[in-house]
Protein backbone atom coordinates (compact mmCIF):
# COMPACT_ATOMS: atom_id res chain seq x y z
CA UNK A 1 0.00 0.00 0.00
CA UNK A 2 1.26 2.97 -1.40
CA UNK A 3 1.60 6.47 0.60
CA UNK A 4 -1.26 7.96 -0.85
CA UNK A 5 -3.53 4.71 -0.31
CA UNK A 6 -3.18 5.16 3.04
CA UNK A 7 -4.00 8.57 3.28
CA UNK A 8 -6.83 8.37 1.66
CA UNK A 9 -7.92 5.74 3.56
CA UNK A 10 -7.53 7.82 6.98
CA UNK A 11 -9.58 10.78 5.29
CA UNK A 12 -12.43 8.09 4.52
CA UNK A 13 -12.61 7.14 8.36
CA UNK A 14 -12.48 10.76 8.80
CA UNK A 15 -15.58 11.26 7.40
CA UNK A 16 -17.28 8.46 7.84
CA UNK A 17 -17.22 6.65 4.29
CA UNK A 18 -14.77 3.84 5.68
CA UNK A 19 -15.62 2.22 9.31
CA UNK A 20 -12.86 1.62 11.45
CA UNK A 21 -13.52 -2.15 11.61
CA UNK A 22 -13.12 -1.97 7.41
CA UNK A 23 -10.28 0.01 7.35
CA UNK A 24 -8.62 -2.39 9.98
CA UNK A 25 -8.79 -5.21 7.96
CA UNK A 26 -7.04 -3.73 5.11
CA UNK A 27 -4.55 -2.86 7.22
CA UNK A 28 -4.01 -5.49 9.32
CA UNK A 29 -1.95 -7.43 5.94
CA UNK A 30 0.26 -4.07 5.78
CA UNK A 31 3.61 -5.02 6.72
CA UNK A 32 3.33 -8.12 4.96
CA UNK A 33 1.43 -11.13 3.69
CA UNK A 34 2.16 -14.89 4.69
CA UNK A 35 1.99 -17.07 2.22
CA UNK A 36 3.53 -20.00 3.42
CA UNK A 37 6.28 -20.32 0.67
CA UNK A 38 6.92 -16.40 1.30
CA UNK A 39 5.93 -13.45 2.94
CA UNK A 40 5.15 -11.04 0.97
CA UNK A 41 5.89 -7.51 1.59
CA UNK A 42 3.26 -4.74 1.28
CA UNK A 43 5.28 -1.93 3.46
CA UNK A 44 7.95 -1.83 1.18
CA UNK A 45 6.38 0.93 -1.06
CA UNK A 46 6.24 2.91 1.85
CA UNK A 47 10.18 2.35 3.31
CA UNK A 48 11.83 1.79 0.13
CA UNK A 49 9.57 3.88 -2.56
CA UNK A 50 8.59 1.08 -4.73
CA UNK A 51 6.85 -2.16 -3.90
CA UNK A 52 8.55 -5.74 -3.85
CA UNK A 53 10.29 -7.00 -7.04
CA UNK A 54 10.19 -10.64 -7.48
CA UNK A 55 13.40 -12.54 -8.52
CA UNK A 56 11.64 -15.76 -10.42
CA UNK A 57 14.94 -17.91 -10.83
CA UNK A 58 14.47 -20.95 -8.29
CA UNK A 59 10.56 -20.05 -7.98
CA UNK A 60 7.99 -22.19 -9.00
CA UNK A 61 5.64 -20.49 -11.90
CA UNK A 62 2.74 -21.57 -9.42
CA UNK A 63 4.56 -19.54 -6.82
CA UNK A 64 5.66 -16.96 -8.81
CA UNK A 65 1.70 -16.66 -9.61
CA UNK A 66 0.55 -16.71 -5.75
CA UNK A 67 2.93 -13.31 -5.19
CA UNK A 68 2.21 -11.70 -8.67
CA UNK A 69 -2.00 -12.44 -7.18
CA UNK A 70 -1.20 -10.72 -3.92
CA UNK A 71 0.64 -7.47 -4.96
CA UNK A 72 -2.09 -6.81 -7.81
CA UNK A 73 -4.64 -6.73 -4.55
CA UNK A 74 -2.20 -3.07 -3.70
CA UNK A 75 -2.88 -1.61 -7.31
CA UNK A 76 1.11 -2.12 -7.30
CA UNK A 77 3.51 -1.61 -10.48
CA UNK A 78 4.75 -5.49 -10.59
CA UNK A 79 8.44 -6.30 -11.91
CA UNK A 80 9.47 -10.03 -12.00
CA UNK A 81 13.30 -10.08 -12.86
CA UNK A 82 15.26 -13.43 -14.02
CA UNK A 83 12.05 -14.51 -15.62
CA UNK A 84 11.77 -17.04 -18.31
CA UNK A 85 8.67 -17.17 -20.99
CA UNK A 86 7.04 -19.88 -18.62
CA UNK A 87 7.20 -17.61 -16.09
CA UNK A 88 5.50 -14.95 -18.36
CA UNK A 89 2.52 -16.94 -19.38
CA UNK A 90 2.10 -18.00 -16.28
CA UNK A 91 1.28 -14.61 -14.97
CA UNK A 92 -0.18 -13.63 -18.28
CA UNK A 93 -3.12 -16.68 -16.56
CA UNK A 94 -3.34 -13.69 -13.61
CA UNK A 95 -3.49 -10.51 -15.89
CA UNK A 96 -3.20 -9.66 -19.24
CA UNK A 97 -1.56 -6.90 -18.58
CA UNK A 98 1.64 -8.45 -17.86
CA UNK A 99 4.67 -7.41 -20.32
CA UNK A 100 7.59 -9.38 -20.69
CA UNK A 101 11.01 -8.13 -22.01
CA UNK A 102 12.87 -11.00 -23.31
CA UNK A 103 16.58 -9.95 -23.40
CA UNK A 104 16.11 -8.31 -20.02
CA UNK A 105 14.38 -11.64 -18.72
CA UNK A 106 11.64 -8.93 -16.81
CA UNK A 107 7.71 -9.09 -16.80
CA UNK A 108 6.20 -6.00 -15.98
CA UNK A 109 3.11 -5.44 -14.69
CA UNK A 110 2.17 -1.35 -14.60
CA UNK A 111 -0.92 -0.74 -12.06
CA UNK A 112 -0.65 2.65 -12.21
CA UNK A 113 1.44 5.59 -13.71
CA UNK A 114 4.58 6.82 -12.44
CA UNK A 115 5.60 10.04 -14.52
CA UNK A 116 9.51 9.90 -16.06
CA UNK A 117 12.66 12.00 -14.64
CA UNK A 118 13.71 14.11 -17.50
CA UNK A 119 17.35 13.62 -16.14
CA UNK A 120 19.05 10.61 -18.10
CA UNK A 121 20.58 7.46 -17.35
CA UNK A 122 22.93 6.54 -19.38
CA UNK A 123 23.10 2.55 -19.84
CA UNK A 124 26.47 1.59 -21.87
CA UNK A 125 27.66 -1.86 -22.41
CA UNK A 126 31.57 -2.67 -23.89
CA UNK A 127 30.00 -5.21 -26.67
CA UNK A 128 26.89 -6.76 -27.59
CA UNK A 129 27.17 -10.09 -25.34
CA UNK A 130 26.69 -7.58 -22.27
CA UNK A 131 23.30 -6.52 -23.77
CA UNK A 132 21.31 -8.64 -21.68
CA UNK A 133 22.58 -7.52 -18.48
CA UNK A 134 22.67 -4.27 -19.89
CA UNK A 135 19.05 -4.26 -20.83
CA UNK A 136 18.04 -6.01 -17.42
CA UNK A 137 19.54 -2.81 -16.19
CA UNK A 138 17.93 -0.52 -18.47
CA UNK A 139 14.34 -2.33 -17.92
CA UNK A 140 14.22 -1.92 -14.59
CA UNK A 141 15.73 1.87 -14.11
CA UNK A 142 12.83 2.64 -17.29
CA UNK A 143 10.01 0.73 -15.04
CA UNK A 144 11.12 2.93 -12.31
CA UNK A 145 10.07 6.41 -13.61
CA UNK A 146 14.14 6.71 -15.65
CA UNK A 147 14.65 7.97 -18.82
CA UNK A 148 17.49 5.83 -20.42
CA UNK A 149 19.52 5.96 -22.73
CA UNK A 150 21.20 3.13 -24.60
CA UNK A 151 24.72 3.19 -25.66
CA UNK A 152 25.93 -0.63 -26.86
CA UNK A 153 28.97 -1.94 -28.35
CA UNK A 154 30.99 0.57 -27.51
CA UNK A 155 34.39 -1.41 -25.84
CA UNK A 156 37.67 -0.41 -25.88
CA UNK A 157 39.20 -2.86 -28.14
CA UNK A 158 37.54 0.11 -30.72
CA UNK A 159 37.62 2.86 -28.56
CA UNK A 160 36.41 5.80 -31.17
CA UNK A 161 33.17 4.17 -30.86
CA UNK A 162 32.97 5.63 -27.08
CA UNK A 163 34.61 8.49 -28.05
CA UNK A 164 31.69 8.88 -30.90
CA UNK A 165 29.18 8.92 -28.15
CA UNK A 166 30.57 11.27 -25.53
CA UNK A 167 28.20 14.01 -25.65
CA UNK A 168 25.57 11.58 -24.77
CA UNK A 169 27.67 10.26 -21.61
CA UNK A 170 27.92 13.68 -20.50
CA UNK A 171 24.57 14.49 -20.47
CA UNK A 172 23.56 11.65 -18.48
CA UNK A 173 22.97 12.14 -14.75
CA UNK A 174 24.04 8.56 -13.94
CA UNK A 175 25.69 6.31 -15.84
CA UNK A 176 25.75 2.28 -15.90
CA UNK A 177 28.58 0.28 -17.43
CA UNK A 178 27.85 -3.31 -18.50
CA UNK A 179 31.23 -4.95 -19.27
CA UNK A 180 32.63 -8.64 -19.60
CA UNK A 181 36.42 -9.76 -20.68
CA UNK A 182 38.51 -7.75 -18.35
CA UNK A 183 36.02 -5.03 -17.89
CA UNK A 184 37.90 -2.01 -18.67
CA UNK A 185 35.15 -0.17 -20.18
CA UNK A 186 34.06 1.08 -16.53
CA UNK A 187 37.35 2.85 -15.75
CA UNK A 188 37.65 4.94 -19.25
CA UNK A 189 34.10 6.06 -18.87
CA UNK A 190 34.60 6.95 -15.05
CA UNK A 191 37.92 9.07 -16.56
CA UNK A 192 35.30 10.87 -19.02
CA UNK A 193 32.08 11.91 -16.44
CA UNK A 194 31.72 14.04 -13.84
CA UNK A 195 28.69 12.04 -12.58
CA UNK A 196 28.28 8.92 -10.71
CA UNK A 197 29.16 5.32 -12.78
CA UNK A 198 27.97 2.02 -11.59
CA UNK A 199 29.92 -0.75 -13.17
CA UNK A 200 28.59 -4.07 -13.58
CA UNK A 201 30.95 -6.87 -14.59
CA UNK A 202 29.29 -9.65 -16.93
CA UNK A 203 30.26 -13.37 -16.83
CA UNK A 204 31.12 -12.98 -20.48
CA UNK A 205 35.06 -13.87 -21.36
CA UNK A 206 36.88 -16.96 -22.02
CA UNK A 207 38.59 -19.33 -19.59
CA UNK A 208 40.81 -16.71 -17.58
CA UNK A 209 37.73 -14.34 -17.21
CA UNK A 210 36.37 -16.49 -14.42
CA UNK A 211 32.83 -16.02 -15.10
CA UNK A 212 33.55 -12.43 -14.47
CA UNK A 213 35.37 -12.85 -12.19
CA UNK A 214 38.57 -10.79 -13.85
CA UNK A 215 36.23 -7.95 -14.98
CA UNK A 216 35.00 -7.99 -11.15
CA UNK A 217 38.57 -6.92 -9.87
CA UNK A 218 39.19 -4.82 -12.63
CA UNK A 219 36.48 -2.71 -12.03
CA UNK A 220 36.91 -2.73 -7.76
CA UNK A 221 40.94 -1.69 -8.91
CA UNK A 222 39.67 0.77 -11.01
CA UNK A 223 41.96 4.06 -10.75
CA UNK A 224 39.08 6.41 -11.82
CA UNK A 225 36.98 8.56 -9.44
CA UNK A 226 32.84 8.03 -8.80
CA UNK A 227 33.33 4.48 -9.83
CA UNK A 228 31.11 2.06 -7.71
CA UNK A 229 30.73 -1.40 -8.20
CA UNK A 230 27.53 -3.94 -8.16
CA UNK A 231 27.85 -7.94 -8.62
CA UNK A 232 28.57 -10.02 -11.35
CA UNK A 233 25.65 -9.69 -13.73
CA UNK A 234 23.57 -7.97 -11.23
CA UNK A 235 21.72 -5.73 -13.99
CA UNK A 236 19.21 -4.99 -12.34
CA UNK A 237 21.01 -3.97 -8.86
CA UNK A 238 22.48 -1.15 -11.21
CA UNK A 239 18.79 -0.18 -12.69
CA UNK A 240 17.74 0.09 -8.69
CA UNK A 241 20.38 1.97 -7.66
CA UNK A 242 20.85 4.42 -10.60
CA UNK A 243 17.31 4.91 -10.28
CA UNK A 244 17.49 6.06 -6.50
CA UNK A 245 20.44 8.88 -7.29
CA UNK A 246 18.64 9.49 -9.91
CA UNK A 247 15.68 10.88 -7.84
CA UNK A 248 17.41 12.56 -5.38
Amino acid sequence: MEMEAIRQLLENVKNGQVDVDEAMGKLRTLPFEDLGFAKVDHHRHLRNGYPEVIYCQGKTVEQTKGIVEKLMTRNNNIMATRAGREVFEGIREVTEDAVYYEMARIVVVNRREIQKTKKVIAVVTAGTSDIPVAEEAAVTAETMGNTVRRVYDVGVAGIHRLFAQAEVLMEANVLIVAAGMEGALASVVGGMVDKPVIAVPTSVGYGANFGGLSALLTMLNSCASGIGVVNIDNGFGAGYLASMINKL
